[in-house]
């Protein structure tokens, strides 16, 4: 291990590692050409972890630095790094772990952890029981090094610790990290506890074995001194709720008791980690039962922790009322992600068409990039929504009084926790809250302009979980005072609350829909008045708003007085986005809305709008194509081109037929081809809907293409990808329909895989529906090659479609049914039930339908005789049996 470094070779390395430290860029940039260079000479690292651990006249953070930069070697180079070099650093990095500085202490640990990560713990076998040992050291520096540096092993290899690989270490770990619990010093207990903590989750046999040890230490360690100690006994117990809660039932009291004390811990730190403990305990079976008797002491406690602390105020810029003038800086703007597109059906089920709406929730206490991570005001509202969602309305007696003392109180702090709190209970005591909104929503809509645009900004969000009631009150007695005013603060001088104002009304948006139809000019121009105000992060939201205005009203919007307010702005903004400018893609996203609504409308805009499109797509294609030729270049932002196929699918859906002389001056067929094809998910998904759409609007330039796309929609109906599977199930059906017979050809690249997924157990609604209305397509014009399946798909099939609501979709796919049981009866007999209960489902179907249905009912009667048929209808629910003798008098 003798190896010493050149004078020359030395100082060199440190003059780097001092440049390294400048702040002027160009500096930085020659110093890494520098670290390249140096990277050829083989001991080079040498120098490096000499530097670290030996040169102790250098000051610490030049030391440090040249261990991060070691680090950084091994993680890129560290396979070709000569052994013997290897095990000279490994034997340094041991012999330093008691070095006096903390900074070198924790660098020499993380470099630990990456050699070990790097090379895998097996090759470096006597690392653990070394360390192991060290913990043993009367010199502290050594003990807390070892522990600092297991610390890091632990959270990095915490599955391979547990495992056979290694001969079990845990066996030995565990109860000698229990033994220091009691160490005198907090920072070998802090470390102590966190080492434990990593193993709780993958339920460590071993750990497993000293659980009641563990419990037992965590608890003695619960008033210590220590916040980081404190805190790491809070995550332990958080962890342990949710892996061992039968060993914790029994001290739940004592554990709540101590929870409600941490969570006012003088450190937020502590804080934060104990409110985590009331989010995780919500999701327990046990908690309305448990928490019951300490609810009236948690709820303020919660209240109170969701408030704006000094210092929160101060990066929130909170007394900074007016800044829409000032440009935004790049890096506060958020990456947005695109959504696409998914084909459902509407189906009678209230609320059925909700995918998942519960994610709104966070939106509206994203306070700012600089806060935007996970704090103590975040997760008390958190806390307090998943909690009002356990009670219900049985914790209105404890937080209306809290919710009376915040709301209107003077300091405006405590009053903007206030309005958090009663948007936080939205959602959970709804009914209970339904008395006193005709006395609180006026109240808030005069919020909205109060002087603090902290208290305007979070008013807006409040306001948005409550749009649902303003929507459905009589007269419009509350919507239109709270549109006119949020539309007000759409305009406001502060950004934050433009923001937040955006994203309100575009909830009122989704949930009025047509109600707003009567204000419409008042809202377009307040909205383009927006285009020319807003600084750059907050122009992507009011595309968002605009978009979601025109998914509300729909075909409402094609006036020429509405679109000629809106589309100049719109095409101004369009024109001046270059291709590859991030921008492009809300505003894409936006007028793929608008090109649905207005349909005929937007004809004289979609010429430039699809060859723009197109020309996405070959872009990002010819980019693709390049970059896997030349693995140098970069890879493409295909989100551009998921975004063009989308905003094609929307001008299909809007201009139907129109589309056709677009399509046919275009290479958009070979294209598809292409992007059906593509790697990612999400093309594909885009893809399929868009042949969808274009077989609907012009299926004579998708026809010829037929035995290229069958084969490829076959392959995709894997419902791992829920979305591109459930797009191409229905583009076979949009297909098919205009296919005719000659699907025929086509049927066996599809329909074993239909009827996998249609009978696959925890299938997704959508999905299910769409494969039950393709299969029944396929059964429309083909009956005599699929009929002979009935048996394998038509009870699932009935289910299905059960209930969605009467359209054509649903018409085609009975009218298949119908022809399937005519060429094989037999088929259905064992579930005819299930037919009768499905054909219940119409409300009111086309004549001719209802005739099909009607004479399989008296054809299977009149088969099996009066008495069996009435034995069967015995078995029906009586609504049933009523419902068909009204609809189909039988």
């Amino acid at each position: 291990m003798s190896w010493e470094p050149s004078n020359d070779g030395l100082q060199q390395i440190i003059t780097i590692l001092k440049e390294s430290q400048s702040p002027n860029t160009a500096t930085q940039m020659a110093v890494h050409m520098k670290l390249e260079e140096l990277n050829q000479y083989p001991d080079f690292n040498n120098y490096l972890i000499y530097v670290l651990t030996k040169l102790k006249t250098e000051d610490e953070p030049t030391r440090s630095l040249s261990g991060l930069i070691l680090k950084n070697n091994i993680r890129t180079h560290g396979n070709n790094l000569r052994p013997e070099i290897v095990e000279y650093i490994k034997h340094e990095c041991l012999q330093a772990i008691g070095d006096p500085s903390p900074l070198i202490r924790a660098t020499v640990g993380i470099l630990i952890t990456t050699i070990a990560s790097n090379g895998g713990l097996h090759n470096w076998p006597q690392l653990l029981p070394s360390l192991c040992d060290m913990l043993d050291s009367q010199d502290y520096n050594v003990c807390e090094g070892a522990f600092s540096a297991l610390q890091k092993i632990c959270e990095d290899h915490a599955e391979v610790l547990d495992s056979a690989a290694l001969n079990r270490p845990l066996n030995v770990m565990i109860p000698k990290f229990l033994q220091y619990f009691s160490h005198n010093s907090p920072k070998i207990r802090s470390h102590a506890i966190a080492c434990i903590n990593q193993f709780i989750m993958i339920r460590s046999q071993v750990l497993m074995l000293h659980i009641d040890t563990f419990i037992e230490s965590l608890f003695n360690l619960s008033s210590d001194d220590d916040h980081e100690v404190r805190k790491n006994v809070c995550h332990g117990l958080v962890m342990l709720l949710e892996v061992r809660m039968d060993r914790l039932l029994p001290h739940m009291p004592q554990i709540i008791e101590y929870m409600l004390m941490r969570t006012q811990d003088s450190d937020e730190g502590v804080a934060l980690e104990a409110s985590e403990f009331w989010l995780s305990l919500a999701e327990q079976s046990i908690c309305k039962e448990v928490l019951t008797p300490y609810l009236s002491q948690l709820a303020p406690i919660l209240v109170k922790g969701m408030r704006y602390s000094e210092i929160d105020i101060i990066l929130l810029k909170g007394n900074v009322e007016e800044d829409d003038m000032v440009p935004d800086r790049e890096e506060d703007i958020r990456p947005r992600f695109h959504k696409s597109r998914t084909h459902t059906i509407k189906s009678n089920e209230a609320g059925a068409g909700v995918e998942d709406d519960d994610d709104d929730f966070d939106d509206g206490l994203d306070d700012d990039s600089s806060l935007s991570e996970w704090n103590l005001r975040k997760c008390s509202a958190a806390a307090l929504d998943v909690l009002a969602n356990v009670f219900r309305e049985d914790c209105l007696p404890i937080v209306l009084p809290i919710l009376k003392d915040t709301l209107f109180h003077q300091d405006w702090v405590i009053k903007e926790s206030g309005v958090l709190a009663l948007g936080a209970i939205a959602e959970g005591c709804m009914q209970g809250m339904i008395p006193h909104l005709p006395e609180l929503i006026p109240y808030l809509i005069s919020c909205l302009s109060d002087k603090k645009a902290l208290v305007r900004s979070i008013t807006c969000w409040t306001l948005s979980r409550y749009a649902n009631w303003v929507v459905n009150q009589p007269q419009h007695q509350y919507l239109k005072p709270l549109m006119e005013e949020l539309l007000k603060r759409i305009l406001d001088s502060n950004k934050r609350v433009q923001e937040a104002a955006c994203s309100a009304f575009a909830t009122l948006e989704e949930e009025a829909c047509t109600e707003l139809v009567p204000y419409l000019e008042y809202i377009l121009q307040t909205l383009v008045f927006a285009f020319s105000k807003y600084q750059h992060k907050n122009l992507l939201i009011l595309y968002d708003a605009v978009g979601t205005l025109a998914d509300s009203v729909g075909h409402h919007l094609n006036k020429p007085q509405y679109i000629d307010i809106l589309m100049p702005p719109l095409i101004d903004k369009w024109n001046l986005l270059k291709d590859d400018d991030k921008d492009l893609f809300p505003l894409l996203e936006c007028l793929s809305s608008i090109a649905t609504a207005l349909q005929s409308g937007f004809l004289p805009y979609c010429d430039p709008v699809y060859r723009r499109c197109i020309s996405l797509i070959e872009q990002t294609i010819n980019q693709d194509m390049a970059c896997k030729q030349n693995p140098g270049i970069d890879q493409p932002d295909k989100e551009r081109m998921i975004v063009a196929l989308d905003l094609l699918s929307g001008l299909a859906e809007g201009l139907d037929g129109h589309i056709e002389s677009l399509v046919a001056n275009s290479t958009i067929m070979q294209l598809l081809y292409q992007c059906m094809q593509d790697a990612l998910p999400e093309v594909r998904q885009s893809s399929f809907a868009l042949l969808g759409d274009l077989t609907k609007a012009c299926f004579q330039h998708v026809h010829p293409f037929m035995s290229e796309f069958f084969p490829i929609l076959g392959q995709n109906l894997n419902p791992d990808y829920i979305s591109v599977c459930n797009n191409a199930t229905w583009a076979i059906g949009e297909i098919c329909m205009k296919l005719g017979e000659e699907t025929r050809q086509f049927i066996h690249l599809v329909l074993k895989e239909l009827i996998v997924i249609i009978n696959r157990p925890n299938t997704p609604k959508t999905l299910l529906e769409n494969t039950a209305i393709t299969i029944g397509r396929l059964g429309y014009v083909c009956p005599v090659e699929v009929a002979p399946y009935l048996p394998e798909f038509v009870r699932q099939w009935c289910t299905s479609l059960r209930h969605i609501r009467d359209n054509d979709e649903k018409d085609s796919a009975f009218r298949g049914m119908c022809h399937m049981i005519t060429v094989n009866p037999a088929g259905v007999v064992p579930d005819f039930i299930f037919f009768c209960d499905a054909i219940a489902s119409w409300v009111n179907p086309p004549q001719d339908l209802h005739q099909m249905i009607q004479k399989i009912l008296h054809g299977f009667k009149t088969q099996v005789g009066e008495e069996n048929w009435r034995r069967f209808v015995d078995q029906f629910p009586p609504t049933l049996s009523e419902r068909l003798v009204a609809m189909y008098n039988i």
